[in-house]
């Protein structure tokens, strides 16, 4: 299989795509957008209305982490396109199931930064209207984040689903961070053979990158953090081989610890942020609780529309 299971990675599912028109800000399109440089970024929207609710999704996940429905459950996806124009995309190195990515390959590991850039070329080339609402998951949370601190005027809103922080990083030592590094990115040595070009990223430099940048501009922001804990399921997850061998079968409880820190961190980073900790759902939020994403992401919409830079009274 293209890829494989760890902590903030989500799932991918199969689609095709088209051409992309020169602006289309309202209806459904599924196409390849032309960025420059020779390459072209696949792009998925829904809906419309604004402001536009743009979709980060976790590490080798393509937008169908998003927009794939589940048989039986709520698609977040869905049901934000039914209240205002929604997006998501896929960064390049995220299979589709078992085909490539609809994106176009660049050399890995890439950085938040280089996601960013492409995320801003992708805006341009398809003429999104901006300023717009980020939601994101797992290390989808670093890209936007570092793309609201870099491009300050372009979004006023954002949801994080569990994401991945660099408060992680802080909250753990030296040694810790060694192997919670190797558990970011599983055991990609099957995924690399059927598919070199699979997404990697080099958290360190990421969050160099976060820590450069300028503070969060205040805007209204919930932060969403699973509380099903990892520490129990490690050690299938490694025997199963998911995982890689030399994780201690333990760490899985170092990881509960430290994201929980990282999680309060995240909530404090503008005045009036909601912080949901009680959310009854594993890593993926979306699917767990699809209900919660959406109306956190409807909760966030409204309050940009009503010109509030927060989510408080």
């Amino acid at each position: 299989m293209l890829r494989r299971h760890a902590w903030f990675v989500a799932l991918a599912f199969a689609a095709s795509s088209a051409a992309m028109p020169a602006r289309a800000q309202s209806g459904d399109t599924a196409s390849r957008v032309d960025i420059g440089g020779g390459r072209k970024m696949y792009l998925e929207c829904r809906g419309m209305g604004s402001p536009v609710v743009v979709i980060v999704a976790g590490m080798r996940a393509s937008a169908e982490d998003w927009t794939k429905p589940e048989p039986g459950k709520l698609n977040v996806f869905s049901e934000v396109a039914g209240f205002t124009r929604v997006c998501a995309y896929d960064r390049p190195g995220t299979p589709v199931g078992e085909e490539p990515s609809r994106s176009d390959p660049v050399p890995q590991p890439v950085t938040a930064g280089d996601a960013v850039a492409d995320l801003h070329a992708l805006v341009a080339a398809a003429r999104l209207v901006t300023p717009f609402v980020l939601v994101a998951h797992s290390y989808g949370g670093v890209v936007a984040r570092l793309y609201a601190m870099t491009y300050p005027a372009e979004v006023n809103g954002m949801v994080l689903a569990d994401t991945l922080s660099e408060g992680l990083q802080a909250a753990e030592t030296p040694e810790e961070w060694a192997t919670q590094r190797v558990l970011l990115n599983g055991d990609l040595t099957e995924a690399l053979r059927l598919y070199p070009p699979i997404e990697r990223a080099d958290a360190d430099r990421s969050f160099d990158q976060i820590s450069a940048a300028p503070p969060l501009k205040p805007m209204p922001l919930v932060v969403l953090s699973a509380d099903r804990p990892w520490g129990p399921l490690l050690p299938k997850l490694i025997a199963d081989g998911v995982l890689p061998t030399n994780i201690p079968p333990d760490f899985g409880y170092v990881t509960d610890r430290a994201q929980k820190v990282a999680q309060a961190r995240l909530a404090a980073l503008v005045a009036g942020a909601r912080h949901v900790t009680n959310t009854n759902s594993g890593h993926e939020i979306h699917k767990d609780q699809p209900q919660l994403v959406a109306d956190s992401i409807r909760d966030v919409v409204a309050a940009v529309r009503n010109g509030r830079a927060s989510l408080a009274p």
